[in-house]
Parts: structure tokens; C-alpha cells; sequence
């Protein structure tokens, strides 16, 4: 995965449902409690974006920022291209009897590429400050702290796991869990996307900030017609209808006026 730097990688993070350019932080992390090879990534989406125009902040609604369905789907196709391509590079094998067999991969892809990839999403149970606090303390951690050995000799080494539980595993086994979590060299482990790009530190993620922390304009304009024509009088000269017809808080047009679409003879009464 790359990170965002210019507005022509393609792999800007814009969501399309929100139409707004996100902010995505995302932390690598590779270990279960038992030290098994678990990879996973946590990630932290805006809930909201910065416009294409960079004059507005578009929020996401409270229990909804992008189709699941829809990001299942992308992932899938995502990660197969990379491993489609990965085969291609000979980085990675295919197991068993399907070495002997060149179209093996052609079909496992395809059934694949039938299947449903499940996204579960939900809201966080101590709110957004308790992902932030989580995150922060596993940045920099590794599989294991000394705080979880339990105790350690030529026979095996004793952890603790999760909710009292413990393992024991012979010290081969032990150093093999361990170092299959040692990132290679120049590995990045904490990525960031869009507005969280460091290409953006100064530009849209300082415009997005200052956007968040302004105090919100009221809209005490009643968007009506014969208002916004007949108010120029009562305006100080600065502004002007164009201006009185737009929202002040989103720049929007409170009052739209447009002709009716002729009636559809084939489409079914509308009723009252």
C-alpha cells in the first residue's frame, strides 16, 4: 500500500458515498495474546472529510460513513490483485498439488472472487478516545512485554494470555512465535492516508483544522424567494441577493429554483 502524496495518486482516499476527501491513519499489528502470526490493522477514519472545493467540512452522519457491502468488496478485489501479482513475482507459492497444476490459481481466484467477503464494523465500546488510547500504547510495542512472563527455564516459557489464562511453549517454539513478529527493515508499521498524509500536514489537514475549530455561522436567513428579492433594500451594500439566496454556514443554495418535469403518463399516481 502506498501513502497519499499528490492529488493525482490514484490511491487517494476520497469517499465516494461522503463526496469528501478522508483522513486515515492505520497501525499494523501481527501477534495474537498466544504470540500466534494473527496480522491485522486498525485503522482510524475522520468521521467526515474535507470538500473537493477545500472551503468546507462535510460530516459524516453519526451512525454511518461508508457502505460495508461496498468495502468488502473492494477489499477483496484489492487484495487478490496484489497476490495475483505477488504469484506472478514468484514471492509466493501455492501449497500442495497445485505447484504441479499452473491453472490451479486461475480457479481458486475465480471461486474466490465469487464469494462474499464479510466487514464487520461497530461503534467502539468506550468511545473514539479509548481507540486512540488502545492504538498508542501498541505502536511502538513488540509481541510480549516482560510484564506477561509468568516464569522461564530450559523446559518452556510461561505466559499469560487473556482473562487469567496462561501458554507454555518450549523455547524454540517460543523464540519462532517471537521473532515471526520482527518487522523487516525499512517495514512501515504505521501508515497514514489523505488528510494524514505528510504531504498534507500543512496544506488540507491545517485547513481542515481551522475549518473544525471556527465557530459555526447561524442561518438566520429565511431561505424563501420573495425574501431574497425583495431584501437587497434592507442588506448593507456588501451583500449581495446571490449571497443572501446561500447558505452561511455551507455555502450552499438555500433557495433553488427550477421548472417542474413534465408528467410521466406511464408512471403510477403519486399519492396524496
Amino acid at each position: 500500500m502506498q501513502s497519499y502524496n499528490s492529488s493525482r495518486n490514484r490511491h487517494c482516499p476520497k469517499c465516494q458515498a461522503l463526496g469528501a476527501q478522508l483522513g486515515i491513519t492505520m497501525v499494523l499489528h501481527t501477534w495474537a495474546r498466544d504470540l500466534a502470526f494473527h496480522p491485522h490493522v486498525h485503522a482510524i477514519v475522520t468521521g467526515g472529510g474535507l470538500a473537493p472545493s477545500a472551503d468546507r467540512w462535510v460530516p459524516a452522519r453519526r451512525r454511518y460513513l461508508f457502505p460495508v457491502d461496498v468495502l468488502g468488496a473492494l477489499f477483496r478485489g484489492k487484495f487478490l490483485a496484489l497476490l495475483d501479482a505477488a504469484l506472478a513475482r514468484g514471492k509466493v507459492k501455492m501449497p500442495g498439488d497445485r505447484r504441479a497444476d499452473p491453472e490451479a490459481w486461475d480457479r481458486l481466484r475465480q471461486r474466490l472472487h465469487r464469494m462474499r467477503w464479510n466487514v464487520y464494523a461497530k461503534r467502539p465500546f468506550g468511545g473514539a478516545e479509548q481507540v486512540i488510547r488502545y492504538l498508542g500504547r501498541y505502536t511502538h510495542r513488540v509481541g510480549i512485554s516482560n510484564q506477561r512472563l509468568v516464569s522461564t527455564d530450559e523446559r518452556g516459557v510461561t505466559f499469560r494470555t487473556k482473562d487469567g489464562k496462561g501458554v507454555t511453549l518450549s523455547p524454540d517454539a517460543f523464540l519462532g512465535r517471537f521473532v515471526s513478529h520482527v518487522l523487516p527493515n525499512s517495514f512501515v508499521k504505521i501508515r497514514h492516508y489523505g488528510l494524514m498524509a505528510s504531504s498534507h500536514a500543512t496544506t488540507a489537514l491545517e485547513t481542515a483544522r481551522t475549518l473544525l475549530t471556527a465557530p459555526a455561522p447561524t442561518c438566520d436567513v429565511p431561505p424563501t424567494t420573495a425574501m431574497a428579492d425583495d431584501a437587497s433594500s434592507l442588506l448593507p451594500s456588501s451583500l449581495t441577493v446571490e449571497e443572501l439566496r446561500r447558505c452561511r454556514a455551507c455555502g450552499a443554495l438555500a433557495v433553488v429554483c427550477r421548472p417542474l418535469p413534465e408528467p410521466d403518463a406511464r408512471a403510477p399516481p403519486v399519492a396524496a
